[in-house]
């Protein structure tokens, strides 16, 4: 068999053996685009779920904000902007004028954006109309921040944005779910909080893409349970369901855990459970490797994002399901050493400082991530600057927890062998060299699986 698999920015061209089974990791069905986005979008806040309309949660003259997803969620049509407007219309019919309105871009860890990312997201219009009154949010930003206390019974320490803690009424605006991991609390619970909240639910064995019985959104349900209960007051949602990433099939509005259980619903339909991918389980597991990441977006990959966070975790997120214990796991990709040194400022001291000494992600959790969560010099560009906070480069290192079930990693193909061998990883001249190498370790008779990724939105990310 011949197949052309994801490589860098193009594909590589492998011939595997006839007995291999393609493995689809992609959704079984697709939804059609909305014909009418913002008619969709008004329809969605005329008839909320367990929740009432905006229009008769605020007062004449209230303090809104409306919070939205950062350039990490791959959504590069105009769901943000439009339903930014669609709220401002609705609290316009309540009395609520728009200078009474702040605008936030829910960005956690993430890195701030620059005035014209943030137009590529809302459009120019609303960045010259907010100004001021449009900021991204600043996990480090005492001043602005408000401890709401822990979590009962589990005791989740629970900090958020001021603004959501002090208006009348919070929105968020949510652009996209991927599988079970985005959405829900989440948004507000981790996209306008900080380390300390985000540190329950962001350590290697706590995030999660089920999409039944996901353990990180009962953490984050506990979390938005206690922030309404402290405030008082409800947060109002609306989620959305993407049929590709310029275009719309859904849009549902209401309360967090409402709208949520209502994108459940549909996902369920759309994409099976890794784990019912296949009734075997392989020896060898073979996929592609784009030159993409979601935390890449507007900048580059480079080796930790393409190696660790792509290829092991959202690429590899099928590891466990599909590979028996001790599988082998060939990866395509180039792999190129490129550092964007300014939005990525701490990736490549973690590279080349914490990786030579371990990659037990553990136990580098345990002794450096709540030392880089404070280093002045990356907090500074954090802050400051267009950087992701620095202990999101010890968070892009957990998805290495899947060597305790993969025997070998081989990259096939990279540009400069010394790099995926400075992680450990083997390496092969092609992706039909590390098949020989594969059978060999594992027997002529091994099971192999070619994985069918999902196609990446990488043309439209560098949009």
């Amino acid at each position: 068999m011949v197949h052309e698999l994801p490589y860098g920015e193009g594909t590589l061209t492998a011939e595997l053996p006839d007995r291999a089974r393609v493995i689809s990791n992609l959704e079984g069905a697709s939804l059609a685009p909305v014909k009418d986005l913002p008619a969709t979008v008004r329809e969605a806040l005329a008839a909320p779920v367990g929740l009432q309309r905006i229009r008769d949660l605020v007062r004449p003259g209230a303090r809104v904000t409306i919070a939205f997803d950062d350039a990490t969620v791959p959504s590069y049509g105009p769901i943000r902007g439009v339903a930014i407007r669609a709220v401002l219309d609705e609290l316009a019919g309540a009395g609520v004028p728009r200078d009474r309105v702040m605008l936030v871009c829910a960005n956690a860890l993430h890195r701030k954006l620059r005035p014209s990312e943030l137009a590529f997201l809302l459009g120019d219009d609303l960045v010259a109309e907010f100004g001021p009154r449009l900021t991204c949010h600043d996990a480090e930003d005492r001043e602005n921040l408000v401890d709401l206390g822990r979590t009962s019974p589990n005791g989740y320490d629970v900090e958020v944005h001021r603004l959501v803690a002090e208006s009348d009424l919070t929105v968020y605006v949510n652009a996209r779910y991927n599988r079970g991991f985005s959405g829900g609390w989440k948004s507000v619970c981790v996209g306008l909080s900080t380390y300390k909240s985000i540190r329950c639910t962001h350590t290697p064995d706590g995030m999660s893409m089920s999409i039944h019985a996901n353990r990180m959104h009962a953490v984050l349900d506990e979390m938005g349970a206690h922030l309404e209960r402290r405030l008082g007051r409800r947060i109002f949602k609306i989620d959305t369901i993407l049929s590709n990433p310029l275009e719309v099939a859904k849009v549902f509005a209401g309360s967090v855990d409402e709208t949520r259980r209502r994108v459940l619903q549909v996902m369920e339909t759309l994409l099976p459970p890794r784990r019912e991918l296949a009734r075997e389980r392989f020896d060898v597991l073979v996929y592609g490797v784009p030159d993409w990441s979601p935390y890449a977006v507007f900048s580059h990959v480079n080796p930790i994002l393409t190696l660790i966070s792509t290829g092991l975790g959202y690429a590899g997120g099928v590891i466990e399901a599909l590979g028996r214990p001790g599988c082998t796991v060939i990866m395509a990709t180039p792999v190129p050493a490129r550092w964007d040194r300014v939005t990525h400022a701490a990736y490549p001291e973690v590279w080349e400082r914490i990786l030579p000494l371990t990659r037990d992600p553990y136990e580098i959790m345990a002794r450096f991530a709540e030392d880089y969560a404070r280093r002045p010099d990356y907090l500074d560009a954090y802050r400051r600057g267009f950087a992701f906070h620095p202990v999101h480069a010890i968070m892009a290192v957990y998805p290495l927890k899947r060597l305790s079930h993969v025997g070998h990693v081989i990259v096939a193909a990279p540009s400069d062998p010394a790099i995926p061998r400075h992680v450990g990883f083997e390496t092969a001249a092609s992706i039909e060299e590390a098949l020989a190498r594969a059978v060999k370790m594992h027997g002529s008779d091994c099971s192999i699986a070619y994985v069918q990724q999902p196609p990446l939105p990488s043309a439209f990310a560098r949009a």
